[in-house]
């Protein structure tokens, strides 16, 4: 058996080189379509990179605030309880300052400095005694104090010794950190301790 000849014609030809380059330019377009796509997940990697640093920015400051805190915590503890009733810049004032703001308030000339961690974030307190007025008692109704229970009754739980503030109220002390780090990263602690 023998093959038919295959017959060119003048149409064929005229086909074959019209597809030449066809195939190329189609190869360009999705070689600028998967650059494109390669720039975006590259830009969305770098975007979570950066997201992420802040965060972990954010988790350091919150972390060093914890440092003011306990340095606040450590001062009012050191002090008499007549030391406590007037102001003490930098860092106390024996008033709750109705116009404190934590944010436009001048940590640099009235908090207390408590250094600079590792991380390079600078940590500043301020204490509040919770009273209306410097230069009181605690005695009237113009400050908040927790006053102390008396050591008679144990209410059916077990004797655990004298109770520590027998005898006295104690005011409410409001210490707030703030913690100045990298990337400007600002965080702002309070707590309440008596």
């Amino acid at each position: 058996m023998t093959r038919p000849a295959i017959v060119r014609t003048p149409l064929h030809r005229n086909l074959r080189k019209a597809q030449q380059g066809v195939v190329l330019f189609i190869a360009l377009i999705v070689l600028v379509a998967m650059s494109m796509a390669g720039i975006a997940v590259m830009r969305s990697v770098d975007t979570n990179v950066l997201i992420a640093g802040n965060l972990a920015f954010r988790n350091a400051a919150l972390s060093a605030a914890d440092a003011g805190i306990e340095a606040g915590r450590d001062w009012v503890a050191a002090q008499s309880g007549g030391a406590l009733i007037n102001d003490s810049v930098p860092g106390y004032f024996a008033n709750w300052q109705d116009a404190f703001n934590p944010t436009n308030f001048d940590w640099a000339a009235n908090g207390a400095f408590v250094g600079t961690d590792p991380n390079g974030n600078v940590i500043r307190y301020v204490v509040h005694r919770m009273c209306a007025e410097s230069a009181k008692t605690v005695d009237g109704t113009d400050c908040f104090k927790v006053a102390s229970a008396t050591s008679g009754s144990t209410k059916g739980g077990g004797s655990y010794g004298q109770t520590p503030l027998s005898g006295s109220a104690q005011p409410y002390y409001r210490i707030t950190a703030r913690v100045e780090g990298p990337r400007n990263t600002v965080s702002y602690v309070q707590a309440f301790v008596y």
